[in-house]
């Protein structure tokens, strides 16, 4: 299989922690371009993870780094706000492109992400990692064969007790456009939506608050936040009708006096049966009139290994991404998908703001 020249746009927290090491695992994917507004980041990120076969570039404006034709992919990680005008310049110079999650700051940059995609003809993907977990693939599968029959019912759980990131622009509104919903609250949804394989929603009546954002000198696993810079909610909650009268319940948090700690997590409720990922990956059901419980053995049979180091899910989302490059193939995650995702989001904040319901033509 060919090898793919990557550029990486973004050289922060995401893509140190995830986009790099990932792409490192797939021996098809060649780093020879890093670009930061910092360009010490960007030098440090190409002595660490730059092709050591080929010459490789540091850059500090991403124009620069879009004008090598010998780029075949791009990876933008990137504040929020960024991301619809790196991403469609991206594209009209002829890139791929793997876009950090959410898909954009708001639904309008989303959609013209996903008109600039069909106009080039160029692949467009959304990093919603946690599609490509075990558990979650096997839940899809359980979903895809019917096992569960109608899922009528889902719950999007996204919550942390007291995890608040402190570091680089999550706490600023304006580049972000929002907090834990838009962080977090991202992957729940993406996840239920897919396993429900339902993207057409009808009305979402939502509520985002700042009821802990204020504290000063809170408890928090990255340290105790500034409240002055809190600028976005500490929890969001909503509920989200689908056109075919299916119903979700989407819950996030960064500050929320709760023991009920579940992130990227979803419950999913069926007309044959139901599951969840509260304690491991749990189907239930009726049998012969007798309920059951069964928990699936995910450390059985099915641990996933490449190049004898066990995967995590970046690491398939970043091989799988690059082989679909490669060979022309559909991919896991489309753009039409995480636009969607977006649309709830964006309107679960506008319910906030107004205190009414929003409806989808």
């Amino acid at each position: 299989m060919r090898s793919v020249r990557v550029g990486i746009i973004g050289c922060g927290g995401i893509a140190s922690g995830k986009h790099m090491p990932s792409l490192n695992t797939v021996k098809e994917a060649q780093m020879v371009a890093f670009c930061d507004i910092v360009r010490e980041r960007a030098e440090e990120a190409r002595a660490k993870y730059g092709s050591k076969d080929t010459e490789t570039a540091v850059y500090e404006n991403y124009r620069e780094l879009l004008k090598d034709p010998s780029i075949e992919v791009v990876h933008i990680c990137t504040p929020n706000d960024s991301h619809a005008e790196i991403t469609i310049a991206a594209l009209e110079a002829g890139k791929h492109v793997m876009c950090e999650k959410p898909m954009a700051k708001t639904a309008a940059d989303a959609r013209r992400m996903l008109e600039a995609a069909k106009r080039t003809g160029k692949k467009l993907s959304i990093g919603y990692q946690n599609r490509f977990r075990a558990d979650s693939r096997y839940l899809k599968d359980a979903c895809a064969a019917g096992e569960l029959g109608e899922v009528y019912f889902a719950k999007a759980h996204a919550i942390r007790r007291r995890a608040v990131p402190t570091w680089g622009v999550f706490l600023d509104e304006e580049k972000q456009g929002g907090g834990p919903l838009i962080d977090i609250g991202t992957h729940a949804l993406d996840l239920a939506l897919w396993m429900m394989d339902n993207y057409k929603p009808k009305v979402v009546l939502g509520r985002a608050y700042h009821k802990l954002s204020q504290t000063e000198n809170a408890a928090n696993a990255w340290g105790p936040w500034d409240p002055k810079q809190f600028t976005v909610e500490d929890s969001a909650f909503a509920m989200i009708t689908m056109e075919n009268g299916a119903s979700i319940m989407l819950e996030s948090s960064w500050a929320l006096n709760s023991l009920e700690v579940d992130e990227a997590k979803v419950t999913l409720c069926g007309t044959k049966g139901g599951a969840d990922m509260k304690d491991g990956l749990r189907f239930n059901g009726e049998h012969n009139s007798r309920l059951y419980v069964n928990k699936v053995d995910m450390e059985a049979g099915g641990v996933a290994f490449y190049e004898g180091q066990s995967e995590t899910a970046a690491d398939v989302e970043a091989r799988t991404w690059i082989h679909a490059v490669i060979n022309d193939e559909e991919l896991v995650v489309t753009p039409e998908q995480a636009l969607v995702v977006s649309e709830i989001l964006e309107a679960v904040y506008e319910s906030s703001r107004t205190g009414k319901a929003v409806y989808f033509d």
